[in-house]
């Protein structure tokens, strides 16, 4: 008995030392990826608190109200495409001109998903210091959103730090693909930003869970009808949207428009893509394979939007000395102190990357 006690602990050993250097590894290819910071003192405590506190306060707040899982999806994405993942779209605006949210893309963000980040700022705050940046939350925040919803779970980098300015409406506006651009358009928009048609493909899956305004495709529906729209589908949304005006909602993915899988991918194949940027994807010759690969394969389209969505994170990080850790993500500090400490991914290998 004592000899096969012996066995297992030397198992059990040399199987630790072999998950702590692949863990060692990612932490590695992590830094390699981006100059985030070194975990400090502070934060090294507190990342696994950080962890449970997003995830734990999220489901119940999803528990309540699913569909704020899109709202935080859609913040994080209208945070990186616009000057970067620097959580200047929760920025308000001040005397020196509006702030992000009030540029016309940014007037249809959930102000639920505002109130969220903040909770979740304090609360963090509480229980570990000022260690983190309201950006790394909004990621942290998009990633549980996709995960509580159904989707992969997945390791991101972390050590961005909040800017201390916002961008411009004109800026928001060229940064943001609005839903009547076509393939070409959205294409073009994001190769500026390094992304690839598989990308553009993939981080548009974002849209199979969450709701639209009328007023975002009804240009589809009236005075003409767009061909490329399914009739039945068009019927049904002129029910909802009677006019071109109208300022009714409706769910992007019809047939499972609360879990993040690739039914929307689907929904493109039959012609019921709610917006001409949804349905050109399918459309268009350029990424018309990759649609129909995603809504053959989950299992690809989740592997491939995690990638997608850790390189849209690190678009323009602030790092080191740049920018600060707001105490209230709505405001630069008062005091304007750049707070050094900033927290570094360290998550289990079998929880965070399993997916990828």
């Amino acid at each position: 008995m004592q000899r096969q006690g012996h066995k297992r602990n030397t198992k059990n050993l040399s199987m630790a030392k072999v998950t702590n250097s692949f863990v060692a590894l990612l932490l590695i290819s992590s830094l390699l990826i981006a100059p985030y910071l070194s975990i400090s003192e502070a934060a090294d405590n507190s990342v696994p608190i950080l962890e449970s506190i997003i995830r734990t306060q999220l489901k119940k707040v999803f528990d309540n109200d699913i569909g704020q899982a899109a709202g935080l999806l859609r913040l994080h994405f209208h945070d990186c495409f616009v000057q970067g993942c620097d959580g200047s779209v929760l920025l308000d605006g001040s005397a020196s001109g509006p702030g992000e949210q009030q540029a016309p893309p940014n007037l249809s963000l959930r102000a639920k998903a505002f109130e969220i980040i903040n909770d979740l700022r304090n609360r963090i705050e509480k229980a570990c210091g000022r260690v983190v940046s309201c950006s790394d939350i909004v990621a942290l925040a998009a990633r549980d959103s996709v995960y509580l919803s159904g989707g992969p779970d997945y390791g991101i980098p972390l050590g961005r730090r909040d800017g201390l300015t916002f961008a411009t409406v004109n800026a928001t506006l060229q940064n943001l693909p609005p839903p009547f651009a076509n393939a070409t358009t959205i294409l073009s928009m994001l190769a500026t930003k390094n992304f690839d048609p598989t990308d553009v493909v993939a981080l548009s899956g974002g849209h199979t869970i969450g709701i639209s305004h009328c007023t975002s495709f009804t240009t589809r529906l009236y005075p003409t009808q767009d061909p490329t729209m399914d009739k039945t589908f068009a019927n049904n949304l002129k029910v909802i949207c009677p006019t071109l005006n109208s300022t009714n909602t409706t769910v992007m993915d019809i047939r499972s428009p609360n879990k993040f899988d690739n039914k929307y991918y689907v929904d493109l194949m039959n012609r019921q893509g709610l917006f001409t940027s949804d349905q050109d994807l399918y459309t268009d010759s350029r990424t018309r394979g990759i649609v129909t690969s995603f809504a053959i394969n989950e299992t690809l389209f989740f592997e491939k939007f995690v990638v997608s969505m850790i390189k849209m994170g690190q678009l323009s990080v602030l790092t080191g000395n740049n920018g600060e850790i707001r105490a209230n993500c709505s405001v630069r500090n008062a005091d304007n102190k750049s707070y050094l400490a900033s927290v570094a991914e360290e998550l289990p290998v079998e929880e965070a990357w399993s997916d990828l």
